[in-house]
């Protein structure tokens, strides 16, 4: 799977994706990750990006030709499937969306800056708008790092154990249960009995119980979903 993101702050995007799983995937050739600089795209001397709003109020506006630049030259090269853009008031991402995600080919992450993006970027190029939460960040590219790590850990091949993804929080519509390992008692707190007994059936429905409490304790809302 091959992820472009257009940013103007490149540099910001160099650690989340060289280490760990993200840095292993691409390793392996499982994923993609091709980050542009919106200032290669822009044609004054200044290599701005960004503009005056119309119609004033506070804040720059990010220009459409820099972006249309970038994204045409890269539907020259393939197919995209998606063209996202990081966004405040876009869809939530959740599980439901990095699973689906997961299963595209080619995707173009747009990150916003300043104010805002000029309307028509969304208008004419983007398939698909995100958001990570309620709240405004400096810019789209923690939002992006953080969809891109969310949909490569799912993409067959990448974790070591390909059943872990499978029982995160979230994937069967619950929260994850407690979980434990060495050394069983630390200080007199112990670890539960169930899960040294070695009964896996017992053991799997003491999970989902406990998924199902700590769902309805912490986020009951998922249970009305």
């Amino acid at each position: 799977m091959r992820f472009d993101i257009i940013t103007v702050l490149p540099d910001l995007l160099q650690s989340p994706f060289a280490h760990s799983i993200l840095q292993r995937a691409q390793t392996k050739g499982i994923a993609e990750i091709v980050v542009h600089s919106l200032r290669d795209y822009s044609t004054n001397k200044q290599r701005s990006v960004d503009d005056y709003p119309y119609g004033g109020g506070s804040g720059m506006v990010m220009s459409i030709e820099p972006f249309a630049r970038c994204i045409d030259a890269l539907k020259e090269q393939r197919t995209y499937d998606e063209i996202i853009f990081m966004t405040p008031d876009g869809v939530t991402l959740n599980q439901s969306m990095a699973n689906e995600l997961s299963g595209k080919g080619n995707v173009i992450i747009l990150c916003g800056h300043y104010k805002g993006i000029d309307q028509r970027i969304r208008d004419i190029y983007v398939t698909r708008e995100v958001s990570i939460g309620d709240y405004v960040l400096s810019g789209g590219e923690l939002p992006a790092a953080v969809l891109v790590d969310a949909i490569v850990r799912l993409i067959p091949g990448v974790l070591n154990d390909e059943t872990s993804a499978l029982s995160d929080s979230f994937q069967g519509g619950l929260l994850d249960a407690p979980l434990y390992t060495r050394p069983a008692d630390y200080k007199g707190h112990q670890v539960p009995e169930i899960l040294l007994s070695g009964h896996e059936l017992k053991i799997n429905n003491w999970r989902h119980e406990q998924a199902l409490a700590r769902t309805l304790k912490r986020r009951p809302d998922l249970l009305e979903d």
